[in-house]
């Protein structure tokens, strides 16, 4: 379970730049945190796509990623590849470090600093949706990860 945690962590972000051309001026770029607030991603552009960057990550999540062989979760791109799709989604491809795999991501906007991402790992059998939030900050004393 506390593996498929991170792969909805990574889907969850990438809602706010889905719709946020309609709600945030144009940019959907940002620093969103899960619900628990112990992982936050940074969305960016990235070449011709859109991707996200891990910002910060609690020393729990980070254990977790230890466990599976990354020294540190700080900097992994989670999000990679995302295109829009229509209707304020997106679709792109989730990388989930405890799975070592990556996995095909949806997400769709709900407002300017919510968002619902769903995922489902095993074709339609394994599902799982979260509401993240857009926040102003990378959680204090961390620091952003330089692109």
């Amino acid at each position: 379970m506390r593996k498929l945690k991170l792969f909805f962590v990574a889907l969850a972000a990438l809602v706010g730049f889905a719709s946020a051309p309609a709600h945030a001026g144009g940019e959907g770029h940002g620093v969103w945190r899960n619900p628990k607030d112990n992982v936050r991603v940074e969305i960016k552009s990235c070449g011709a796509s859109t991707c996200g960057v891990v910002v910060y990550a609690s020393p729990k999540a980070q254990a977790d990623a230890r466990k599976s062989g990354y020294d540190t979760l700080i900097g992994q791109q989670l999000l990679r590849e995302f295109e829009p799709i229509g209707n304020g989604a997106m679709r792109g491809k989730v990388f989930v470090p405890t799975l070592k795999v990556t996995l095909s991501g949806t997400a769709e906007f709900i407002d300017a600093r919510t968002m619902r991402a769903k995922g489902c790992v095993l074709g339609k059998v394994l599902c799982k949706s979260q509401i993240w939030t857009r926040v102003d900050t990378v959680t204090a004393g961390t620091s952003r990860v330089s692109s």
